[in-house]
């Protein structure tokens, strides 16, 4: 009997292999790709994948023609123009070079070949190369969470865990277990009959064959004690958790369009976090003269007059540290966005308070600082913050929604993100 093993990737649907084949040949033209989608879209719409767009030169391949060799005449009907040995004049625009990749009438004129990704495709090639800074201090093994585990088969349970494989096979097993006795009596009996009809000593009463036979009939094609029900039981796992402290001034200064940049970064930060940590909250705290911690609508929407006092908001996120995410047992991340307007003492204040207080209970702090796109100024804060000597500590500026991405990869690059405290 002959056994034949498949031992290719995808047997059944070979889409799944040669779109992995492709996305590992052209990883390089899709993440060029990926990238320039950050100016088009935003961030919300980024989760959901999407289709790229790469240039057909960048998927072309070399391949085998035919080709119009030999010396041939071709008399084509209609041609009230041309004469055999007429010279044609070159076509304006340089169209001589035949390479396609001109402007044409109606825009470019080259194609573009679409290739659509699915939203962990799109998600693992958006924060390729990034690292979350100091990953290896993070408690794993402190929190534990129930969560379901395999554990077999069991003859009881809910239908909708009902392995339907299993429990055929079992079928199948008793079937044959109860059924074999009768099954080889018959085969015995008509062997006999086969080898010697004629023989009255080996004739066999016709009850025992009609016994033997309704007998096969009483086993049921599936039985109770067959059903197998796939079997999960709750086993303590050691669970990772961060929660993002976003703080922002929402002072007259901080208009929409600031608040807008600083959004897109916290949205950034969120999605980046969760792909590292099983368990990620957000704690929103906005200030002016006073902080107070808010929920995600007011902390964007709602507005507030008022001064600008970060030191109130360092604060307050302290206070919240101590109160609801120990440091030994959370992984703390902060993105604090600015326009950078602070008056009198408070930058320096804030400063010392960032370095002494909070920078030792968190992973890493980020500093955003959203400002006008013709200023070229230094703001007092960031002046202030630029002393802060800390792997912990990280401040980037921003002006436009194209300036986001490249922002964050620089802070989060796997080159810069160090691996040890």
């Amino acid at each position: 009997m002959s056994v034949i093993i498949d031992r290719r990737l995808n047997d059944r649907n070979k889409n799944a292999a040669n779109r992995a084949r492709f996305m590992r040949r052209y990883k390089a033209q899709i993440k060029r790709s990926v990238a320039d989608m950050v100016s088009e879209r935003s961030i919300q719409d980024m989760q959901k994948g999407g289709k790229v767009k790469l240039p057909a030169r960048d998927v072309s391949e070399p391949h085998l023609r035919h080709g119009n060799g030999g010396d041939r005449e071709m008399v084509l009907p209609g041609n009230r123009t041309f004469n055999p040995g007429d010279r044609l004049k070159r076509p304006p625009g340089g169209g001589g070079d035949g390479d396609g990749s001109g402007d044409g009438e109606g825009g470019s004129g080259e194609d573009n070949f679409t290739f659509a990704l699915s939203r962990e495709e799109f998600m693992n090639l958006f924060f390729d190369d990034l690292e979350l800074p100091h990953l290896v201090r993070t408690q794993v093994g402190d929190i534990k969470e129930l969560k379901p585990q395999r554990a077999g088969y069991t003859s009881q349970g809910s239908p909708t865990n009902l392995s339907v494989v299993r429990t055929m096979r079992q079928a199948l097993g008793r079937r044959i277990a109860l059924r074999s006795g009768a099954r080889r009596r018959l085969d015995e009996i008509e062997a006999l009959q086969t080898d010697d009809p004629d023989n009255e000593a080996q004739q066999v009463d016709e009850s025992e064959i009609e016994l033997l036979k309704k007998r096969i009939e009483r086993v049921p094609f599936l039985d109770d004690i067959d059903l197998r029900f796939r079997n999960r039981i709750m086993v303590p796992k050691p669970m990772s958790q961060a929660v993002m402290f976003c703080l922002m001034d929402v002072s007259a200064s901080m208009n929409e369009q600031r608040k807008d940049l600083a959004k897109r970064f916290y949205t950034l930060l969120h999605l980046f976090l969760t792909r590292k940590y099983e368990r990620v909250e957000i704690v929103f705290i906005r200030h002016t003269n006073d902080a107070d911690e808010v929920d995600e609508q007011t902390f964007f929407n709602d507005r507030k007059t008022g001064g600008t006092v970060v030191y109130s908001a360092l604060e307050l996120m302290r206070e919240v540290i101590a109160a609801r995410y120990p440091a030994d047992q959370w992984n703390v991340y902060a993105a604090q966005a600015s326009d950078g307007d602070a008056f009198g003492a408070d930058p320096e204040r804030s400063r010392g308070f960032l370095e002494d207080h909070l920078l030792p209970l968190v992973r890493y702090y980020a500093y955003i600082e959203v400002s006008e796109q013709t200023s070229s100024r230094i703001s007092t804060l960031a002046s202030t913050y630029q002393r802060i000597e800390s792997p912990h500590f990280a401040m980037a500026s921003v002006s436009e929604h194209r300036d986001i991405y490249p922002v964050f990869r620089t802070l989060f690059s796997s080159d810069t993100a160090g691996n040890t405290p």
